[in-house]
């Protein structure tokens, strides 16, 4: 409760009605500092498990072209083993050179991240940029009729 001090001829001091907000600012100007030095650090080394997807799955192509990256790291084209010098020829071959097809690629689930990267890479710097990854379906979700 705040007063005022100046002289008067009774001795009663009167009150004065008007809120200080002073500290209640530096106190806002303190919290945003803080939040704005603590915010970057919460999205760093943040533990990820990821689940499976449960979504309808995407309508496949008649015949699909499938790039597998095996346990071993070798590559397979459909089902035959390609060394990876020689994928961008084998890919043009089996899309007639169409680099707008979209490659369906999976990999095993022993194979790094990292590998599977570089394999992305590979595609794109064949030219090759429509890529879907192909994982497990959600067992417990209702798959569509005619879906295997």
């Amino acid at each position: 409760m705040a007063v005022s001090l100046k002289d008067s001829s009774a001795d009663d001091l009167g009150e004065v009605s008007e809120i200080n907000v002073t500290p209640f600012i530096d106190v806002i100007l303190v919290l945003l500092i803080i939040f704005m030095v603590a915010a970057p650090l919460s999205t760093v080394d943040v533990a990820v498990d990821l689940p499976v997807s449960n979504a309808a799955p995407a309508t496949r192509p008649d015949k699909p072209l499938f790039l597998t990256v095996r346990e071993d790291l070798t590559l397979a084209l459909a089902n035959d083993t390609v060394p990876r010098e020689t994928l961008q020829a084998r890919l043009d071959t089996m899309t007639s050179g169409n680099r707008e097809e979209r490659v369906f690629l999976r990999a095993d689930g022993a194979v790094a991240y990292g590998e599977l990267m570089q394999v992305m890479n590979l595609l794109r710097s064949a030219g090759y940029l429509k890529i879907a990854l192909v994982g497990l379906e959600d067992q417990g979700a209702a798959a569509p009729a005619g879906t295997p």
